[in-house]
């Protein structure tokens, strides 16, 4: 969409939609109480709201390239700073990693060397917070085809970036005592579908009437 398309729609949003809610926004204006960490991929074809119908103020939101979470201590300030926040001053009971179908960050990790010269930047961030995951995907699934390899990434990352969320002491402490759930997600973009991991089958299954809190801890293993 371009600018003047833009422009157009947060008219239309004024003029529709937000007058049709104005009492919901008058209510948000007063702080907010979201319940649920989602954290996805930049990727403009994912849209949390969208995907799962939730209204302004119900989701607390964290996007970058991958859906990526380093682990505590290896965080940069605005990784750690979010799940901070989320946790400790919004009391989030749900934290969702999101990853989903055709993600070009998890393309580019199982190529990351040829990311150096064109775009330093996401070469770092990708070598620097996926090569576990890379390792992982090439050293185990030597004979897969590229399409289902990148599946496998696009999966495994996310259980990774799990396994990350598990070093924090925050999440730690409230994981320990079921005041928070973590769960991993995989979006299909063609299907609309989405897959939660199922730990006891080690395996993504279709999402319909529940997801499946991811056991503590977490192995990160996803069958073939």
């Amino acid at each position: 969409m371009s600018l003047t398309g833009l422009i157009q729609g947060l008219n239309a949003f004024h003029s529709n939609y937000f007058n049709d809610h104005r009492e919901l926004f008058e209510r948000l204006s007063g702080g907010q109480s979201p319940e649920v960490l989602f954290i996805t991929c930049s990727d403009s074809r994912i849209d949390p709201c969208l995907i799962t119908q939730a209204q302004p103020g119900e989701l607390f939101v964290m996007r970058n390239v991958g859906n990526i979470i380093p682990s505590y201590g290896a965080a940069s300030s605005a990784e750690s700073a979010g799940i901070e926040y989320a946790v400790e001053a919004l009391g989030i009971k749900d934290i969702i990693v999101c990853g989903h179908s055709h993600c070009g960050a998890m393309k580019g990790l199982l190529q990351v060397g040829t990311l150096a010269e064109k775009m330093p930047a996401v070469y770092d961030w990708l070598k620097r917070h996926g090569e576990a995951t890379r390792r992982l995907v090439l050293d185990n699934y030597p004979d897969v085809e590229a399409d289902d390899l990148l599946k496998i990434a696009i999966e495994q990352n996310v259980l990774t970036q799990i396994e990350n969320l598990e070093t924090y002491p925050a999440i730690r402490s409230k994981l320990h005592s079921g005041r928070l759930n973590l769960h991993a997600w995989m979006y299909e973009i063609e299907t609309g579908t989405v897959f939660a991991y199922n730990a006891p089958q080690r395996c993504f299954m279709l999402m319909e009437k529940r997801s499946f809190p991811v056991p503590d801890p977490l192995i990160t293993t996803v069958r073939a």
